[in-house]
Order: structure tokens, then sequence, then C-alpha cells
């Protein structure tokens, strides 16, 4: 008698392989709302502060880059369709250790400032409202960020088991924010109060250059889509599902984030909206200024939800990203320390966390952001570029998406571009991303010498995949 069927029998073969059961609907909701995140939330004031009224237009540009650099990733996790990403993609483009720990840091540097930026924007205004009255009145911005993230760090030592009805409550939070902000929109414009010639004023300076100089804060709200690759086994038919999901997503979000900008830049006065570029709570603002009767208490509990939900997902991708480093011989080996009971990378938890409060410490959130955009733009650029670069071989044994050539080289040029002049202008931010990319390479060089003689050291170009 046999108590389970073999490979010649009738019953299923035994596999390791992930269950498909991701279909189109469901990835397009969760490419949507990785991207439909706090960004929105926290730079409206900073864009109508450096732009003017007329900061969609920034929108207009940030969303049309970062959908370039949308089809170099749909390419890319159709022919490779595993977790490591960026990381991946670009070991099997250009067979270099050093090119593969450049873009692996520059994603974690990009962490460990975004987790900055919403620390930053949690203990402004949205956390002044929700505790005016109370003994945490008055607190300080930096001394609230400092707290938030060492509570969510250690939420993150605990361990993090994140589940589809999670994120989607999490994102049903935020959607119901925006969907606020648009009803406000729409009750305006029918009362007619709305100031149609704002939305159109820019700040003194070449125009084009003044729409420019917001576009690195428009691309921060679109960050995110590259998340999807981390569930590229799971779905279905990923070769046809995967690019209209990926870029669908991305498409509505960008649509959203470019309607609310427009909104807020008719409902509430500029200078009101700017005034709030320090502290993150413009959409506060503009609820303020509607004739919708939402108690402020209540959005500012939104923004602060949607707030941690991404703020707590870039720790704890900074910890792993820090563990799967040390593990690959990257960085030294005690960042892939995990505790005995907890199971979690401790020692990476504790490295960046402490990065993230001395970045909290001596910069604001203009800034954070600018430099989460910094590092990004880099790893976004190198996809494009390996998306190409990957062309030249024999490709792979199985079908996938292959991504109109034309926005690829596209891709590369806009992302150079926009790294170019974000670079030229907010120098002090590329000051700050030369510090920090230092550290990583002082790391880098350190753990080689240390491993140098090890018999078990681990090639770092030996990435899975």
């Amino acid at each position: 008698m046999t108590d389970a069927p073999t490979s010649s029998g009738r019953g299923p073969a035994p596999t390791e392989e992930l269950q498909r059961a991701i279909g189109g609907p469901l990835l397009f909701f969760y490419v949507l709302g990785d991207v439909l995140g706090s960004g929105i939330y926290a730079l409206i004031g900073v864009m109508a502060f450096t732009v003017g009224g007329a900061f969609w237009l920034s929108f207009v540009i940030g969303v049309s880059v970062a959908l370039l650099t949308g089809f170099a990733y749909a390419e890319l996790i159709t022919k490779y369709p595993q977790a490591a990403g960026a990381a991946l993609y670009t070991h099997k483009a250009f067979k270099s250790p050093p090119v593969t720990f450049l873009v692996t840091f520059c994603l974690l540097a990009a962490t460990i400032a975004a987790a900055g930026t919403l620390a930053r924007v949690f203990g402004g205004t949205y956390f002044e409202s929700v505790t005016e009255g109370t003994i945490l009145e008055g607190m300080s911005t930096t001394a609230v960020a400092i707290v938030f993230i060492i509570v969510l760090s250690l939420l993150n030592f605990r361990g993090i088991s994140e589940s589809v009805w999670a994120n989607a409550i999490m994102t049903a939070v935020e959607t119901v924010g925006l969907a606020i902000v648009l009803l406000v929109g729409i009750l305006v414009v029918v009362s007619g109060d709305a100031d149609f010639s704002q939305p159109f004023d820019l700040n003194d300076g070449n125009p084009a250059l003044v729409v420019l100089s917001g576009v690195a804060l428009a691309f921060f709200a679109m960050t995110g889509f590259e998340n999807a690759a981390n569930i590229a086994e799971e779905v279905r038919e990923p070769s046809k599902v995967f690019p209209k999901a990926l870029l669908g997503g991305m498409a509505t979000a960008g649509v959203l984030y470019m309607v609310i900008a427009f909104i807020a830049s008719m409902v509430a006065p500029i200078e009101d909206l700017a005034a709030d570029s320090g502290e993150g709570g413009s959409l506060l603002t503009v609820v303020q200024a509607g004739p919708l009767a939402v108690p402020d208490e209540v959005f500012a509990v939104i923004a602060l939800v949607a707030v941690t939900n991404t703020a707590l997902v870039s720790l704890v991708a900074q910890s792993r990203i820090m563990y799967g480093m040390a593990k690959q011989g990257i960085v030294p080996r005690i960042f892939a320390r995990t505790h005995a009971t907890r199971r979690t990378p401790w020692v990476a938890i504790i490295f960046t966390a402490s990065l993230v409060c001395l970045l909290l410490a001596t910069a604001d959130v203009d800034r954070l952001a600018t430099v989460t955009v910094l590092f990004l733009i880099v790893v976004y650029g190198v996809v494009c570029l390996a998306a190409l670069v990957l062309r030249r071989g024999s490709g792979v044994d199985h079908e996938n998406y292959s991504a109109p050539t034309f926005l690829l080289y596209l891709g590369v040029v806009a992302n150079v571009a926009i790294l170019i002049y974000t670079a030229i202008d907010d120098p002090g931010s590329l000051v700050w991303c030369g510090g920090i990319l230092a550290l990583g390479v002082v790391l880098y060089f350190i753990n080689r010498l240390a491993m140098s003689g090890d018999p078990q050291s681990i090639d770092p170009a030996e990435l899975t995949g």
C-alpha cells in the first residue's frame, strides 16, 4: 500500500514553488497600495513653497519619469521573477560586485532617508493636531520623530508578519484621506469658490526651471512600485499580467496625485500651504480651507496612519537589506546576526535606526526627501540601463514582456537628467549623499580586508538567481 503519491503515480509531485494565487486585479491594487503611500501627505507644502501654485506640473514630470522606469521593471520582473530586484538585475547585467554593492547600498540609503522624512512628517502638524490640549502638546518635531523611529524599530525587532489584509486596511485608510480631499475639491468647485488662477501661478524665475525644482519631490511620492518584484513568483501568467498591473497601478496613483495637487492649489492659499512646508501638514490645511466639516483630529489620524505604515515598511526593508548584504559578505558579518528568540536581525535594526535618528537630528523634510530621491534615481537609471544590456544575451527560457526600446533609452536619459539637475539645484543634498555613501564604501572595504583570509568568505557576486 502506498502512503503518498510518487512522481509516477496519479497524485501531484512534491514542489517547492510558490503558489501562483495572484491575478491581475489583486496585483493592480497591490501596486497601487505600494505607490499610494504617505508621500502626498508629506510633500504638498514643500512643493508649494518651492514651485508655487503650479506645483502639480512637477507631478506631471515626476510621474512620467517614474512610468518610464516602470517599463524597465516590467520587463526585468517578467524576465527574472525573483525577489532580489535591482541588485539581481545589476549583477546579471554588469557582473561587477562593486557595482552591485553600489546599487544595493543606494537602495539601503534611500530607505533610511525616506524613514527620516516620514518621521519628521509624523512629528509635525498632524501630530500637533492630535495632541493639542494633552501632555504631549509642545513636543519638538525632532523629539517626536526620534521616539517614533525607536518605537517602530522595537516593533521591527519583535518581528513583523505582513498580511494582505493588513496591507489592504492601511491602504484603505490612506485612500479615505485622499477621497476626503477630492470631495473637498468637488464641493469648492460646485460652490463657485475655487480659485482657478492659482494653479497656474509660479514662483519668480525661469518657468521651466521652477517646475523642475519640484520634480524630485514629486518623484518621492511615486516610489514604492519596485516592491512588486517581491511577489513575481506568486503571480499567474506574470508576462501578461505584470506589465498591465504595474504600469496601470502607477498611472492611477500618478493621476490621483496630480488631481490632489491641483485641488490643493485651487482650494487653499499658496502662502498657507507653503507655511506648512517644514511640518508636512498641508493636506490638513486644504481640508480646513474647504466647506466639508471634517474634524482636524480625524484627518490628522488618517495621515498619521499613512505615514506610520510607510515608515514601518521602510524600517523593515532597510534592516533586511543590511542583513542580506552581510549574508552575501558585502558588509561585516555582524549585521547578519539574528536574535536568539525573536529571529530578527537586531544588529542591522540598531545600526540602521541609529542612522535614521542621526539624520533626523540634522536635516529637515525637504533635505531628507531630496536625499531619498537622489539615491533612488541612481538605482532607477541603472535598472533602465540593465534592461537594455540584458537584451544582448541569449534571453530566458520563458515568455517575458519586452518594453519599447526607445522608452528604456528615454528612461536612462530622464533619470540622469533629474539626477544632474537635482544635484545642481541642491548641492547640499549631494554632500549628504556622499557622506552616507562613503560610510557604505568604508564598510565594504573593511569587510574585504577582514575576510580576505577567510576560506568561508562569501563571494558578493553570488546573488541568488
